[in-house]
Formats: C-alpha cells, sequence, structure tokens
C-alpha cells in the first residue's frame, strides 16, 4: 500500500469516482471530499477503503482541512451547477486552500483544447483557473481529458431506439476518453508525479467518427443504430452551442498515437470496447 495520502475532490462524482478507484485499486490511501458522507455513493466509497471527508468546492476552510498533510490532490471544477463564473470562484478557492496547505502536487482536470482560444464558455473558465494555477507557487499537473463517451448516455433512450444525435458530420472523427481512462491516467500522475510536474497533457484514449459510433452501437445491440446529424441551429443552450461549434472546426487536437504509445501503462479503451460492456444486455 503506499503510505503517503491522496485527496480527491468530489470523489463521488463521474470523474472523481474514476481516479478513486484507480488509486484503491492500486493500493494508496485515499481521503474523498463528498458533499454528504451518508449518501449511498459516497458510504459505497468507505466501504471500498477511502476515507471520507465532507467538503465543497467553494469553501476554503474545508478544502484546506481536507488537503492537510496530503502528498497530492486530484481537482477539478464544473459550471454546470451555477454557471462558469462560479467554477472560477471554485478554481480560485482550490488554489487558495492549496497554497494554505502547502500542497506538494495538485493535479487539476481542465478539458482539452482550453488553451485554444475557443470561445466555449466552460473551455474558456478552465483556462482562467489554468492561467492562475501555472503563475502560482503550487506544483502542478494539468490534464486536459477530450469528450467523455459516457456523454452518449445522455442520449440513451434514443440510441435504443435506433438513433445516434450528435452535431457533427458523419465522417468527423471526434476525440473522446473513457472516464476509467482518465482515472488511470491521472492516478499514474499522482503517485509518480515527478515526470509531470509543471507539464499540460490533453487525454483521448480514442477518435470514431459519428459513424463508426452508429455501427459499434449497432453491433451490440444486434439492430440498426444510425447517426443522425443535429443541426448547430437546434442546439438552444449557448455553451453547448459554442462547444459543438468549436467540434466542428479545429476541434480537439490530441495526438492519440503518440500518447498511447507514451503510456503503455493505460489500457485505453476504445469507443466500440466502452459499447460492448456499457450496452451489454440492451438488446
Amino acid at each position: 500500500m503506499v503510505d503517503e495520502t491522496i485527496l480527491v475532490l468530489a470523489a463521488t462524482g463521474g470523474q472523481g469516482r474514476a481516479v478513486t478507484e484507480a488509486l484503491l485499486g492500486r493500493r494508496a490511501r485515499v481521503r474523498a471530499l463528498v458533499r454528504d458522507p451518508e449518501r449511498p455513493a459516497a458510504r459505497e466509497l468507505s466501504g471500498q477503503g477511502a476515507e471520507l471527508v465532507a467538503g465543497s468546492l467553494t469553501d476554503r476552510r474545508s478544502l484546506a482541512a481536507a488537503m492537510t498533510g496530503v502528498a497530492g490532490v486530484f481537482a477539478l471544477t464544473t459550471p454546470f451547477e451555477a454557471g462558469v463564473e462560479a467554477e472560477v470562484v471554485q478554481g480560485r478557492a482550490i488554489l487558495a486552500a492549496a497554497r494554505e496547505a502547502g500542497v506538494p502536487h495538485l493535479v487539476f482536470s481542465s478539458v482539452a483544447g482550453a488553451d485554444q482560444k475557443s470561445g466555449v464558455p466552460h473551455f474558456d473558465s478552465k483556462a482562467r483557473i489554468e492561467a492562475e494555477l501555472t503563475s502560482g507557487d503550487v506544483p502542478y499537473t494539468i490534464l486536459g481529458p477530450t469528450y467523455f463517451f459516457d456523454n452518449a448516455l445522455g442520449g440513451a433512450e434514443r440510441i435504443l431506439g435506433g438513433v445516434l444525435d450528435l452535431p457533427l458530420p458523419p465522417d468527423r472523427p471526434l476525440q473522446q476518453l473513457a472516464r476509467r481512462d482518465l482515472g488511470a491516467f491521472a492516478a499514474e500522475v499522482l503517485l509518480n508525479p515527478a515526470p509531470y510536474l509543471g507539464q499540460r497533457v490533453e487525454l483521448a484514449g480514442d477518435a470514431p467518427t459519428p459513424q463508426q459510433m452508429a455501427a459499434a452501437l449497432s453491433a451490440t445491440l444486434g439492430r440498426e443504430v444510425r447517426h443522425e446529424r443535429v443541426p448547430l441551429s437546434a442546439i438552444g443552450n449557448p455553451d453547448m452551442h459554442a462547444m459543438w461549434t468549436f467540434l466542428n472546426g479545429p476541434g480537439y487536437r490530441v495526438d492519440v498515437p503518440s500518447l498511447h504509445a507514451a503510456h503503455p501503462e493505460v489500457r485505453w479503451t476504445s469507443f466500440a470496447d466502452w459499447v460492448r460492456v456499457t450496452f451489454a444486455g440492451a438488446r
């Protein structure tokens, strides 16, 4: 077991849980920051061996208390509850707490493309946090995940009905990532920080086109799933409209072959493999 403790923020969320489980799988000591330790998802992490601490991403005092004595911190912020300005507030609270606690290594999960002046609100808010992190004195690594495979589950009902809705041309590759692979990569960075200090690493596991995604879904479900291109004009949310405009334009720029060659320790998941596991039994 790794003797030093790693703190994972928002440990019951999609990313936080993946990182927590990857660390526990490597026998690391994990301190998990959760809003409510009595919630079933938190109790489940406790049952797996994580130490639970209560706190929030905007409460500097609870963050600093949780960060005391740890070897590293996995941090993330979210705009999807209270907006992008609230996300920047979260980032500043995390950075202030890390300075106060003397955190030796902060791993911040941002987003791929945040450094491209994309004009996507939730990319730009993360870019602001990145700028404050890199100009400060807290040792850091920045991870930039691409589009998560799990995002497809927002349209699961439509997929099971035979349609994959995506606002992309059928032959346009979309770089994507399994949360499990983010967890594995983050665990490696947290447990072996020296090669990654001061680095910004963007992550993608696969780059299927919508046509290929639909074919993988068809093969697993045993019936046709066709891609239907959603017009950008039909996306009413300004943030999502900006994101899909970016993905139709410059898009992510991860050098996937080089990334995978440099990190064979991660069992990079293809979209087809993710579909086979996720939609198993849904025929």
